[in-house]
C-alpha cells in the first residue's frame, strides 16, 4: 500500500526592491544648474536670438519675422563683404604674428630670467598698469604720437632725418596694428607666462647637461612645452581682433574696413537683420578658427 504525501507547494516569491533616493547622485547636477542658468540665460539665448532675427526680413523703418536667406546671400555672395573678411582675417594675422612673438619674449624673460618670485610678479603686474584705463584711452593716445605733428614726426623733422612729415603713421593700416598690438599683447603674455612658469627647471637643466646649446633649449624643450599657452593667447587675439571695430574705425580714419565695423555701421542703418547674418558667419569663421587650434594643441591640462 502506497501513501502519497502531498507537500504543499511553496511558491517562490522575489523580494520587491525598492529604489531609494540618493542625494548623492544628483549632486552634481545641482551643483551645475546655476552655471547651466547663467550660461544658457546669457550666451545661448542671445545667439540663439541672432540666429533667428537673421533669418527675418526689414526694410529702413522696421523689421519683420520671416524665414528669408536673402541676408545670407547678401553675405555670402558679395565681393565686398568677401573682401572685408579678408582684410579681417589679414588684421588677425598679422597682430597674432607680433603679439606671439613679443609675448613669448616678454613671458620667457619673466620665467627665466627673474630669479625671485616677488620680483617676477611685480613686473608681470607692471606689465597690467596699462589695463587700469580703457582701451579706448589707450588707443587714442597714440593720436598725439602718430599724428603728422605728432611726436615722432617733429623729432624726425626736428632732426633732420625726414624733410617733411610722413604721413602713413596715423589713418593708416600701419596705425591700426600698433594699435591692436599695444591693446592685446598682454592677452599673449599672460597664458605663455603661465605655462613657462609650469615647466621643470630639471628638465632645462638635463637639456643642458646633455650638451644642447641655449638655442636648442629653447627650440626643443621650451617651445613644445609652451604650446598651450601659446593656444590659449592665440584664441584670446585672435578673438579679440575679429570683433574689434572701435580701433580699425578710429585709428584708420575710416579708410579700413573689417567684419565688426560693418556690422556696426548696418546697425546703426537699422539693418539688423543683415548684421545679425554677418554676426552668424563671424561667429561659425571664429569657432572654426578655434576648433583648429584645439585640433592641432591639446589646452586641457591649462584649463
Amino acid at each position: 500500500m502506497t501513501v502519497a504525501l502531498e507537500r504543499p507547494a511553496i511558491a517562490a516569491t522575489k523580494p520587491v526592491r525598492r529604489r531609494r533616493f540618493s542625494l548623492g547622485a544628483v549632486t552634481p547636477y545641482l551643483q551645475s544648474a546655476p552655471l547651466a542658468l547663467i550660461l544658457g540665460a546669457f550666451l545661448l539665448l542671445p545667439i540663439i536670438m541672432i540666429v533667428v532675427v537673421s533669418f527675418w526680413d526689414y526694410d529702413f523703418a522696421a523689421m519683420y519675422p520671416d524665414f528669408l536667406t536673402t541676408n545670407y546671400s547678401d553675405v555670402l555672395g558679395s565681393w565686398v563683404t568677401w573682401k572685408t573678411y579678408l582684410n579681417t582675417i589679414k588684421f588677425a594675422a598679422i597682430v597674432w604674428a607680433l603679439t606671439l612673438f613679443i609675448g613669448f619674449w616678454v613671458a620667457y624673460f619673466l620665467a627665466f630670467h627673474i630669479r625671485t618670485t616677488a620680483m617676477q610678479m611685480v613686473l608681470f603686474l607692471v606689465c597690467t598698469v596699462p589695463f587700469l584705463t580703457s582701451n579706448i584711452i589707450r588707443m587714442i593716445s597714440w593720436i598725439p604720437v602718430l599724428g603728422r605733428n605728432g611726436l615722432i614726426n617733429s623729432t624726425l623733422v626736428h632732426m633732420g632725418l625726414v624733410p617733411k612729415p610722413i604721413e602713413w603713421l596715423l589713418y593708416s593700416e600701419f596705425a591700426v596694428v600698433l594699435a591692436m598690438v599695444h591693446l592685446y599683447t598682454l592677452f599673449m603674455v599672460t597664458p605663455i607666462f603661465n605655462t613657462l612658469m609650469r615647466i621643470d627647471r630639471s628638465l632645462v637643466e638635463a637639456a643642458r647637461d646633455a650638451g644642447a646649446s641655449g638655442w636648442q633649449v629653447l627650440w626643443n624643450v621650451i617651445i613644445p612645452l609652451a604650446k598651450p599657452g601659446m593656444a590659449i593667447g592665440t584664441i584670446f587675439v585672435v578673438t579679440l581682433v575679429m570683433a574689434d571695430f572701435s580701433t580699425v574705425q578710429v585709428m584708420s580714419g575710416g579708410q579700413s574696413a573689417s567684419v565688426a565695423l560693418m556690422m556696426k555701421n548696418q546697425m546703426s542703418l537699422l539693418q539688423y537683420p543683415a548684421a545679425a547674418a554677418n554676426a552668424v558667419v563671424l561667429l561659425v569663421l571664429v569657432l572654426l578658427m578655434v576648433a583648429g587650434i584645439l585640433r592641432i594643441v591639446d589646452i586641457r591640462r591649462e584649463l
